[in-house]
This record gives C-alpha cells, structure tokens and sequence, in this order.
C-alpha cells in the first residue's frame, strides 16, 4: 500500500542540496521515491527570476546521481521565487514509498507534467482545458476518484517571453498579452481555472476568455498556481486523502477570505486534531509538517476597511509585498516562517485571499 512521506529541508542557496543529501544519507528520503518537490527560492518572483532554474538545474542533477536522467526529468519541481520579509528559503520534497502503516484514508499524493504550451494558448480556453486534462490525470496517478477529496493542486506554469512571441506570431497566431509580466498572472490565472473546472468547482461553458484575469467571482478553492520562465508546459501535483493509501500523514485545507483571516486556517488544524481556538503549544507544532498558501494584494486596495499601498509602490512588486505578509500572518500560528506561500494568486481564492492547505501528522 503507498505512504506518502513529506519532508521539509532548510536551503541554504537555489543550490544547496545537501540537506536533502542529508536526508538519504540517513536513510529518511529513499531518492528513488521522490515523486515532487516545492521549492521557495530567493529570487523576485517575477519573469527575470533565475533562481528557479537554478534551482531546477541543481535538484534534476542531483537526483540523476540516483536513478537515470529521464526517471530525475520526471520528477516536478516547482520552484516559487521570492522569499520577501522573514519567509525562509526551504525545500517540501514529496516522496511515495511501499509498505504497511496505520490504515487511511491518508495523505496522497498525485502528479501530472502536460505537452508544451503552444503560446498563443497561454490565458485563453486552451490552457484551461490543458490544465484541465493535467489534474485528472494527477488525480488518477494518486488513486483519488472523488474530487471531494482533493485538498491541494500546485500547478507550475510557463510564461511569455518576446522569443516565444515572436515564434507564435511568426506563425500568423496572436498571444493575449505582449507583456511577458502580464503573461504571468494570466498563466495562473487560467491554470487556477484549469483546476477549478478539473475539480467541479466551475464548468468550462462558463468561462470565457475576457474573464480570465478580470473576474474574479469565479475562483478555486484548492488551487495554487506559480508561474516561471524555466518551462513550457505545466508541473501539477495533486495532494488529497484516499483511502488507498496508509501513513501517519492527513491534509486539510481552508480559504482565507483575505489576507489576515486566519479563523479558516484554525479551522483546518482543529479538523486535523489540533485545539479548537488553534493555538498550537510547542509540541503541535512539530506535527505540522508543511504549511502552503497563496497571497495577493486585494484589487480593492483596501483591507476591511484601510487603505494598503501594495499595488502603489512602483519599486516593489505587489505579489512580493503580499508572500511577506501572509507568511508573517501564517507563521503566527506555526512558530516559524518556513512556509510555502506563493505569490499571484488569481482565480485563487477570493479577491485578496487565498488557499492554505496543511499537512500534519495524526
């Protein structure tokens, strides 16, 4: 019967590895079960953000030390630059193994890499429908028929660069943007409505192409969606409970409303075993294993009822100043800041808010 096993590694660089080598060599990760890591690195998040790369370079190199270089490719990394505030740089690798352990339902996980993105379908029908198709197919690979059950789906998504422009128009195609910054919250915003589609929450005849980056009515509740320039077509993880799987390991999930609701993230932990009122003593602390969430400045400027000044400042990014404060939010309850909290979160939640899934330990 799969276990899943979720490690969460401190990183010292986009290159630092060793705390994962670390790891097998102490005999708690086995390499060849690694089926997935997140990664937040120090970069800004926006398309110039190499660190991603880096840091996808370094970990298919590392893990091609154990197992061919094809089997390492087919591992998803999903790398989130930006690491603004007191957020700490760290890895979440994924990992299936094989055994017996106490009976599920349990944490599982599920993984799907989709067909290049052709770029005149990048924020338009045809990335949904190719995200889409990925969730299921990551829902399958983790044994997990009800969508019910899914409680997290991090995609990873390409973006528009002026190369990859100009070979869509060169081809007498057009692409939704000739901003390659603006490609990137319209690739997550369209995979975010991927998931929602894959998921129930939405139905594809409801969307149309002028609502993907614009209305925001429409929103996933379970998708979290990071966009980068070192791929062309989309990493998808798909993270729920089944039955068919065993292990100490439960996910739970909340939406914040916005960016300081933390009475949803309490309600998860106490559906996870944890107090009521969600304050965690030390010791429920070492139970969390992994906290993810996404972070976005509201549209409105306003959080209830005061003026914020994110989407105003010219020198810093909005999605940057938002990861600093929904982690500082997060970390709060979890006593300390190393928490995957992705920026841009479009059709990802509510205006201004967002999902947060934690993985813990029975």
């Amino acid at each position: 019967m799969p276990i899943a096993k979720v490690h969460r590694i401190s990183a010292n660089a986009p290159d630092d590895a060793s705390g994962i080598a670390r790891a097998i060599e102490e005999g708690r990760i086995d390499p060849r079960g690694v089926i997935a890591v997140f990664g937040k690195t120090e970069g800004n998040g926006c398309v110039n953000d190499f660190s991603r790369g880096f840091a996808t370079m370094t970990l298919t190199q590392f893990f091609a030390r154990f197992m061919p270089r094809a089997d390492a490719e087919k591992i998803c990394f999903v790398m989130s630059g930006g690491t603004e505030g007191a957020m700490a740089p760290h890895w979440t690798v994924f990992e299936r193994a094989e055994g017996e352990a106490d009976s599920g339902p349990a944490l599982a996980i599920g993984r799907a890499q989709t067909v290049p993105l052709p770029p005149e379908d990048l924020g338009r029908a045809g990335q949904i429908a190719l995200v889409a198709d990925g969730v299921r197919e990551a829902m399958r690979d983790a044994g997990i028929a009800d969508s019910a059950d899914v409680h997290f789906v991090q995609v990873k998504c390409p973006l528009l660069t002026a190369q990859r422009i100009g070979e869509a128009t060169g081809r007498g195609k057009t692409v939704a943007t000739s901003s390659t910054l603006k490609s990137m919250g319209l690739s997550r915003a369209a995979s975010a409505l991927g998931v929602a589609v894959a998921l129930g929450e939405l139905q594809a005849d409801a969307i149309a192409d002028k609502d993907i980056g614009d209305n925001w009515s429409l929103h996933s509740g379970r998708a979290s969606c990071s966009a980068g320039i070192e791929l062309l077509g989309h990493e998808i993880v798909v993270l729920g409970m089944s039955k068919g799987w065993s292990g100490p390991l439960v996910i739970d999930h909340a939406v914040m409303a916005d960016a300081i609701d933390i009475e949803p993230v309490r309600g998860a932990l106490h559906r996870l075993g944890f107090a009521a009122n969600g304050q965690l003593t030390g010791a429920e602390r070492d139970r969390v294993v992994a906290m993810l969430a996404k972070a976005e400045p509201s549209q409105s400027a306003m959080l209830r009822g005061f003026r914020h000044t994110m989407l105003d400042d010219s020198d810093i990014s909005p999605t940057r100043h938002a990861r600093a404060f929904v982690c500082g939010v997060l970390a709060g309850l979890v006593g300390h800041a190393e928490i995957y909290v992705s920026g841009g979160a479009e059709h990802q939640g509510p205006d201004g808010g967002g999902p947060v899934a934690v993985i813990a330990s029975r």
